[in-house]
């Protein structure tokens, strides 16, 4: 029973508010003029005109009969205004005969309007007041003077003189390249007395567009300001002249041609084990020269060299690249005749590479399974070599190296392996044959010898 009865007084307020709500007077479809009403009068300078606002003031309204005053308006620039602005009717109410002053802020800037107003009682209107047609005002001009600064690297600035209204409050900063067919809005500099602009992340030795609006505390937007262009800086030139050396031990020199720009900087120095491999920067330097160290003989590199400028820009060097080496192995000398005779080793061989200068033998001795001795016989300047330090019943195996006059040691040659006999038979060779020669057998190396096939003179079997 409580709850019906809340129910229904809840049902009863709600219809009451209903039917308390107020409407906005509009005229009626039927008007029924009364003379004796009084005509709205605008007082001497009851028209104020902005660029999105137009205000009225009138003469205050004595007649207690009257309830309200209709407003009725119409544009009068078809091209501008909405096609429903350019018939005349009614607009807006304003209530009650005490109110004096009327603010339609649905204006169009630079466009005329006209408007008349009339009184209304509970019954009939007044007759129409005299027609008052005003033009609001233009959009406000942008900014007077507009400076462009170019040739920053990948940056463009831009410069402008504050504008002289006070009811600016913001800049919006337009561009536009030759490729785009509209402008686009890149920023806004909040403040009146702000005056500059810098575009960053730009493309190299391109060409931008760039326009100011202002935009009011009522956010109305300017006319654009004048166009200034901007090119920003172009890149360093590529390098040219590059050359790099294959001659040279256990090093690769490039040199290239010298940068005479007044902002140059430095030189960058990129390498890569590939022609279109991974290149890292091994050198930034200020001379035209770069020597690059290298432990290995005949080893290459891929190169490439760019310039610097103040700025950072760099040239390009992607398309540009160069190989050096260092200089390689001489080759290893042929083997021409090897033989044991009584007790000493003679060793003979032919000079294959001209960047020869000495020799290097090198004698390994092996009796039984373990016991190894090795010796290195440097500075051998002739293309034979003599062993007398022989011993019986052991086994020799001899290499020979090449060395240039950059200390460069060539491959190993052909190995050869001689095994001597008994004390006897090395001390007495007459007992056995006259003059015998004793026959080495000659070790074919592959592994050390790849490019060189030797065929021995004579049969040492």
């Amino acid at each position: 029973m409580k709850l019906w009865t809340l129910t229904t007084l809840c049902t009863v307020s709600l219809l009451i508010l209903s039917g308390c709500t107020q409407t906005t007077p509009t005229p009626k479809k039927e008007v029924q003029i009364d003379t004796t009403l009084p005509v709205v009068e605008l007082t001497k300078n009851g028209v104020f005109a902005d660029m999105n606002a137009i205000a009225f003031e009138w003469k205050n309204i004595a007649d207690p009969r009257v309830k309200g005053i209709y407003i009725y308006k119409k544009s009068e620039d078809k091209q501008k205004a909405d096609k429903s602005d350019n018939k005349e009717k009614y607009y807006d109410t304003v209530e009650g005969r005490f109110a004096t002053h009327y603010l339609d802020k649905k204006i169009v800037p630079n466009t005329r309007y006209s408007y008349y107003f009339k009184t209304f009682s509970d019954k009939a209107q007044s007759q129409n007041s005299k027609i008052v047609r005003v033009n609001s005002l233009p959009v406000l001009q942008s900014v007077s003077w507009i400076h462009s600064i170019e040739g920053m690297p990948r940056t463009a600035k831009i410069i402008w003189r504050p504008h002289i209204n006070q009811k600016v409050k913001a800049y919006i900063v337009e561009r536009k390249t030759l490729d785009d067919d509209e402008w686009q809005k890149i920023a806004t500099v909040d403040g009146r007395l702000n005056a500059e602009y810098i575009d960053k992340d730009l493309k190299d030795n391109f060409v931008y567009k760039y326009r100011i609006r202002v935009v009011t505390f009522d956010n109305i937007v300017s006319t654009p300001s004048e166009i200034v262009k901007v090119i920003t800086k172009a890149l360093p030139k590529p390098i040219t002249g590059i050359v790099a050396t294959n001659n040279m031990a256990k090093k690769i020199q490039i040199t290239w041609d010298k940068v005479t720009d007044k902002d140059f900087s430095r030189y960058y120095v990129y390498r890569s084990d590939e022609l279109d491999g991974s290149y890292e920067l091994v050198a930034k330097l200020y001379n035209n020269i770069f020597t690059d160290e290298i432990t290995e003989d005949g080893k290459s590199y891929f190169y490439r060299v760019s310039s610097v400028d103040k700025d950072g820009l760099e040239s390009e060097h992607e398309k540009f690249s160069i190989q050096g080496m260092t200089l390689p192995k001489p080759n290893a000398p042929a083997i021409v005749e090897a033989k044991l005779i009584g007790n000493r080793v003679e060793i003979s061989w032919s000079k294959v590479d001209p960047r020869t200068k000495t020799y290097i033998v090198v004698k390994k001795s092996k009796k039984g399974w373990f016991d190894t001795i090795t010796k290195e016989i440097e500075g051998i300047s002739h293309t034979s070599y003599v062993d007398s330090e022989i011993e019986p019943n052991t086994t020799y195996l001899y290499k020979v190296y090449a060395v240039d006059e950059n200390g460069i040691k060539s491959k190993p040659s052909m190995e050869i392996k001689i095994v001597t006999k008994e004390m006897a038979q090395l001390k007495n060779p007459s007992t056995t044959q006259k003059n015998e020669e004793v026959a080495a057998p000659i070790i074919d190396d592959s592994s050390n010898n790849t490019n060189e096939t030797i065929i021995p003179t004579q049969d040492f079997n």
